[in-house]
Formats: C-alpha cells, structure tokens, sequence
C-alpha cells in the first residue's frame, strides 16, 4: 500500500502541473467607480498539513527574511523590526530585527510591541462586523442616530451619513478632516458635534476621501450600544479569543510592558529615540492599536479564514467587500509591481495585481500604518493563503515596498520546494 501511494503522488502532481500550464486566460471586466459589483473575494479551502512548507522550506525562509531585514539594519536604513509570515492556519516565521532603543542595544523579538497605527483601522472593521453579526448595530446605521450631536454642514446631508459610509472613507468630507483635532487629544464626542463647521465636498458614498476622525466614531458607536470603553471591547472580543497576549489599545498598558520597541527619529549620522506619546489613544479605531509580530500572526490566521466562532465567513466577506475605488497613481502601494486598481473597503484596502506571467488577476486585502514615529504594514493574499505584516520603530522607506519584497521570497522558496518536491518524485518513479 505505502508502494502504491509512493507512485500516485508524484503522479497527481505531474497532472495538477501539466493542467497549471494550459489554464486559460480569465477576460478582464470593467472596475467600476463604487465598487458594488467587484468580484467578492475568494478564500481557498482549509489545506491538509503537507500544503505547508517542509523544515528545509522555513529555514531557507527564515534565511531570506533575516538577509533583508539585517542587510537593511546594517546600512542603517532601520532601526528595528518585527515579521510575521502566516501559510493557511500556521505562523510559518516570526521573528525581530535590530534594536527596541538604538541607546541600549537591546534586541527586537517576536513578541516586541510596536504601536501599528491606522493598521488599527482593519481591527475597526472587523469588530464592527462582530457588531453587526451580533444584531446589536447594523452597516447601515446613520450615525446620528448612535450619536445625536453628530453634525454636518447641512442636516440633510448629516442625516445620510451611514456607519458604512465612515468605515469606507465615503462620508464626502475633505481629505483628513479634523485629524488635527484627534492628534490634539478632543474626544470624539466634541468632535462629532464640530463636523458642521467643514463644507462636504460630495454627497455621502460617492468620493473617497481618507479619514481619521469620522472614521473614530464606529468605535464611539461600539462603546455606546455596548456600555463599555472600546479597548475593553477589543479585548473581549478579539484579543482574548484570539490568544494574543501582547496586544492592546491604551498608552497606559504599553507603558506598563517591559518589552516595547521605542519610536526613533532620524538624525544626522543615525537615529535618535523618542518618548511614545498619547495621539489616538484617543480615536483607537483610527490608530491606537499596540500589537507584537506573533500576535499579529495569530490576527493573520483568523483573517484568513480560522476562528470562525469569531467572526462567520459572511461577516467577513461584508468587511473585506470592495467600496469605492481608490484613484491616483502617487500611493506607494499603487508602485508595487503588477499593480491594477485599488479599493477601500471597511477598514481595509483591496488591491488587484495582474500576474506577469499568467495574466491573472488576484486580489490583496492591505493596510499600512504610521504614528509616533513607527510604522507598519499588514497584507493578506486569500488565493494563496498566506499572510505578511511587518512592524518598524522608525520611520523609513523600507515600508513602502517591504510587503511585495517579503511575498517574493516566500514566492521562491515555495517554488524551489515544488522543485525539490518533484525532483524526489521522479527518483521514486
């Protein structure tokens, strides 16, 4: 019997090969401006333990990674970082990269907590989803109706402003409207009831227009229809289920942590460390998320599809759902090689990449982030199950590109493991 599985192995997998070399070419359609009728994304189903990368794979994976980021630390382009490689429902590396405080030379970890910034904004959507698969609040909810001294210039237009609508950055305000206001410490019930003092540029769900501070007020919603503050709501909701131990959504608890990576500036011949301030611990939602490599790990996984006592895969589809088309050709992410068109959904972007060799289109579910000084990214590719996020401790323009550079990587040891994989076959034939 162990004979005849020795020679059906290799076999399948020559004919899964042979079929991967005559699939057609798929027709491109039309990306529309609101992107309600986007092609939904599509996760592939759970893989048995062998999908998984073999030792031999890891370490060369683990190689690869601690090459670039150390290469980087050594040219002194970074000061520290933390990885996380997620495959189907395995953390398949974790680790860190140079030092929490260039003045101590204390060394970046796996479990190192870094602030993650507007990455937040994917938790947003998501506990918003929990929200909303619980029956408590709804996409569709108008926020005045959560938060009565919510304003805009004029009522009708205050009146169609929808839950949906500030997690997707379609509210019609200008660009980063009233940020300055969170950066400065007002809550978000003062800030709600100054919004009346900005002209909307477009009627609600027709423009894109980033946000924090409109944004902030689905997480003032939770803490309303919940009776609780929202880092507490996070906590019960996501953290605690989740297992991750390091994270959570106050200054007080980083403080608290003896193994935090320190913000740094640069200077002339190097970096300077810098005093983690207090800015959107205040609109958590928008940026006030504290989180390590391994618990983002543990975050990847659910997003890929685990956990689903969580969050149900419907919930999850509404989140990651295409909104509104991101235009413009100056974001970094829009750089990235085969890129096609960009999305923003519930506190996520969604990206579509044209393979170079096949011509296909997949789709990248992204998000990056910056405050205080750190910055951070966080990528899921559902047609091929694996997820990356990559946390700095200074600002840098490693950022910008870590993410295509990182899948990359796993893109070649996986395929040399297929080579290995299938050289061994034919020796067994």
């Amino acid at each position: 019997m162990k004979k005849l599985l020795a020679i059906a192995t290799p076999s399948m997998l020559l004919i899964a090969l042979l079929f991967s070399f005559v699939s057609a070419k798929k027709p491109e359609g039309n990306i529309q401006v609101i992107a309600e009728q986007v092609t939904p994304i599509q996760f592939p189903q759970p893989q048995q333990p062998e999908a998984l990368l073999s030792e031999i794979s890891k370490k060369r994976l683990e190689d690869a990674i601690q090459e670039y980021f150390n290469e980087a630390v050594k040219r002194n382009q970074i000061v520290g970082a933390s990885v996380s490689v997620v495959k189907c429902d395995s953390i398949i590396y974790s680790g860190g990269f140079g030092n929490k405080n260039v003045a101590l030379k204390d060394t970046v970890n796996a479990k190192t907590i870094f602030r993650i910034g507007s990455v937040s904004k994917g938790f947003a959507g998501i506990l918003t989803g929990i929200h909303v698969q619980d029956g408590s609040i709804g996409w569709q909810d108008k926020i005045i109706d959560h938060i009565p001294n919510f304003r805009l210039a004029n009522k009708t237009q205050t009146d169609k402003v929808t839950l949906s609508h500030v997690l997707s950055h379609t509210s019609g305000l200008p660009y980063h409207s009233f940020t300055n206001l969170v950066e400065d410490g007002l809550t978000l019930t003062s800030i709600a009831g100054r919004f009346n003092e900005v002209l909307p540029l477009q009627e609600p769900g027709n423009f894109y227009n980033y946000q924090n501070a409109i944004f902030a007020l689905s997480g003032e919603i939770i803490e309303r229809v919940t009776g609780k503050s929202l880092k507490e709501v996070i906590q019960d909701r996501i953290f605690n289920p989740l297992q991750m131990e390091t994270a959570s959504a106050s200054y007080e608890a980083l403080e608290k942590s003896d193994n935090v990576a320190m913000p740094h500036q640069r200077i002339r011949r190097g970096w300077r460390p810098t005093r983690i301030n207090k800015k959107y611990y205040n609109a958590i939602a928008a940026g006030g998320i504290n989180a390590s490599a391994i618990d983002m790990g543990k975050w990847m996984k659910f997003l890929l599809g685990n956990n689903p006592d969580v969050l149900m895969s419907k919930a999850m589809d509404d989140v990651f759902n295409p909104i509104v088309q991101v235009g413009g050709r100056r974001n970094y992410y829009q750089r990235w090689p085969g890129y096609k068109a960009s999305f923003y959904a519930l506190g996520w972007r969604v990206h579509e990449f044209k393979d170079t060799k096949s011509g296909e289109v997949n789709k990248v579910i992204h998000h990056g982030g910056g405050v205080n000084n750190y910055r951070s990214e966080i990528a899921i590719y559902p047609s091929e199950d694996i997820g990356i996020c990559v946390l700095f401790n200074s600002p840098n323009k490693m950022a910008k590109d870590c993410i295509p550079k990182i899948h990359e990587i796993i893109k070649e040891v996986m395929q040399s493991e297929s080579k290995d994989y299938l050289a061994e076959s034919l020796v067994a034939l």
